[in-house]
């Protein structure tokens, strides 16, 4: 349930109903606005039912909460999170721009990218130094190699780095060396990934499950954020549907949708939603226009030698001409760019 106080309320007020919700056991989340507190209780909310709290002085209403996710529910926070990556931030005024390699190939390749994508406007670079693969014969990744060029990079440059994590050695090695950590498509629902990477504090990426409902994804989210971690930013990357002209169907409702849903930023991946190059440019003109915080986009030096992904990744001067495309957008939207 959420407690709405009335505008201005005593802080002594708030002090107790917070007692009293802690004295019957229950956990309490506080966002604090400009002139309104609101209280969300967390867990079983019959334990109050004989506390009368709707009359306790300074309570303006209560609600009851029917979704199972609570953390990630706007109703719990109704102010957008702006979650702060590096020098960078994603949830504001400002278009978030995430691009890099799908794989880590070497030191020089990841450098290279970096100065380009950075020329061209992005603030992340994101690199894969674990690769859950399809097939177990295509490249898995440098693993801790791959982190230690990505660290060289953002001290090159000064972006900040995201990589996605597989394993709790993959967060025990990735801590040491980004800035934020991504969990992928296919560990969305792997709960023990999600609750160790909430405990490092860091930002997390989320991505989206191949099947997930935008419930299901909430609720992943909530493991992350139980964890007292409340830096998550979704990512919409493609749904597996009928559909067979993309690699993914991209579901632009997805950001609206998460928007009414939840106070979380949310970021979109054309690149891995279509597995086509060319389909990449209008979708990320759609998704600034439907209200996303971000993108994130593959570039390459090379795709056509790339180790994963390639036919997905955009060119250094593919993605420059992109970023410029895509400024009067981000304008329209309200984002800076």
């Amino acid at each position: 349930m959420i407690i709405v106080m009335k505008p201005n309320a005593k802080k002594e007020s708030i002090d107790n109903i917070l007692r009293l919700i802690k004295e019957k056991g229950l956990d309490v989340h506080i966002s604090a606005g400009k002139e309104v507190t609101i209280i969300g209780v967390i867990g079983d909310k019959s334990k109050l039912s004989c506390c009368n709290l709707e009359i306790a002085e300074d309570v303006d209403h209560i609600l009851p909460v029917t979704e199972s996710y609570k953390l990630a529910n706007k109703k719990f926070h109704p102010e957008p999170t702006i979650v702060k990556v590096g020098n960078t931030t994603i949830g504001g005024d400002e278009l978030c721009v995430m691009s890099g390699p799908c794989a880590v190939e070497s030191a020089h390749q990841v450098l290279e990218t970096a100065i380009a994508i950075k020329k061209s406007g992005a603030t992340i670079l994101r690199g894969g130094a674990y690769k859950p693969r399809t097939s177990p014969y295509s490249f898995q990744g440098l693993e801790e190699e791959g982190l230690k060029y990505m660290k060289e990079a953002r001290e090159a440059t000064g972006l900040a780095v995201v990589c996605e994590v597989t394993s709790l050695a993959a967060i025990e090695a990735a801590v040491k060396y980004v800035d934020m950590l991504q969990i992928g498509a296919r560990n969305m629902q792997n709960f023990y990934l999600l609750k160790e990477a909430g405990k490092t504090g860091l930002p997390v990426l989320l991505k989206r499950g191949l099947a997930a409902t935008i419930e299901d994804w909430l609720n992943a989210s909530e493991y992350i954020i139980s964890e007292g971690n409340p830096n998550v930013v979704l990512c919409e990357r493609g749904i597996r549907t009928f559909e067979t002209a993309t690699r993914n169907t991209l579901d632009i409702s997805a950001v609206p949708v998460i928007k009414h849903k939840s106070h979380l930023p949310i970021i979109v991946d054309p690149s891995h939603a279509t597995g086509v190059r060319r389909y990449i440019a209008p979708l990320a003109k759609c998704a600034i226009a439907a209200g996303a915080d971000g993108l994130m986009i593959e570039t390459h030096p090379d795709p056509a030698t790339a180790l994963s992904d390639g036919p997905q990744s955009l060119t250094f001067d593919q993605f420059d001409e992109l970023c410029n495309e895509l400024r009067p957008y981000a304008k329209l939207a309200g984002k800076r760019f």
